[in-house]
């Protein structure tokens, strides 16, 4: 973008920076499936793909879905600082590579991160600039509808999820925004309008000419 001044002088502001937003809720509010549609529906998006231990799972790739590592490989990245957060979850370890997080960013893509609460803050507090996005699910009623929808959970581990989900849902106010997902096709234009509103913050524009 170029301004003219009176005497015929043009001044470049430079295009905003890609925005890294994170994206965390309680399990079955829907989170990852807007990721995905976000990043399906805009080349300029792309989703922050962690490292795990985890045993690859049937029809996984590496690199597209995790990169799959070895515990050594894990700690030995973990000990030179190459993740943003880690964290462990049932046993096996999880981290976001900050590499993959800068390339993403340096090749001008906005990076979605879907990621927990305690790594949204971890995002948050290596980059002030991230914007945070907290997914509701529309009551607790309808929580428990979609996690038994899923079929591949006892009623036990349904339960434990929806306690999770409570303790999770109290930290809503550390994010930026908070969404509530009733109707999925509204909830991803509501939040591709967030996306865009940030990325024209005046906070966001770098001006070449500081006079300007």
């Amino acid at each position: 973008m170029r301004l003219t001044g009176s005497r015929g002088d043009t001044r470049r502001i430079n295009r905003p920076k890609p925005l890294l937003v994170v994206f965390s809720a309680p399990s079955g509010a829907g989170k990852s499936t807007i990721v995905d549609l976000l990043a399906r529906g805009n080349r300029s998006f792309c989703k922050s793909i962690s490292a795990t231990t985890r045993p690859r799972r049937k029809g996984e790739r590496g690199g597209r879905h995790y990169f799959f590592l070895s515990r050594e490989e894990f700690r030995s990245k973990q000990r030179r600082k190459k993740f943003i957060e880690t964290a462990e979850v049932f046993g096996e370890w999880y981290g976001t590579p900050r590499g993959y997080v800068l390339h993403a960013e340096a090749a001008g893509k906005t990076v979605l991160f879907d990621i927990d609460i305690q790594g949204g803050m971890a995002v948050k507090k290596w980059r002030r600039d991230a914007v945070l996005i907290f997914v509701l699910p529309p009551s607790i009623p309808i929580l428990r509808q979609r996690l038994r929808r899923r079929e591949s959970e006892t009623a036990a581990a349904i339960e434990l999820r929806l306690a999770c989900a409570l303790k999770e849902i109290k930290y809503w106010s550390k994010y930026d925004y908070v969404v509530v997902n009733d109707e999925l096709d509204e909830t991803v234009a509501l939040i591709s309008k967030i996306i865009r509103a940030e990325s024209q913050r005046t906070s966001r524009l770098q001006a070449a000419d500081s006079g300007l």
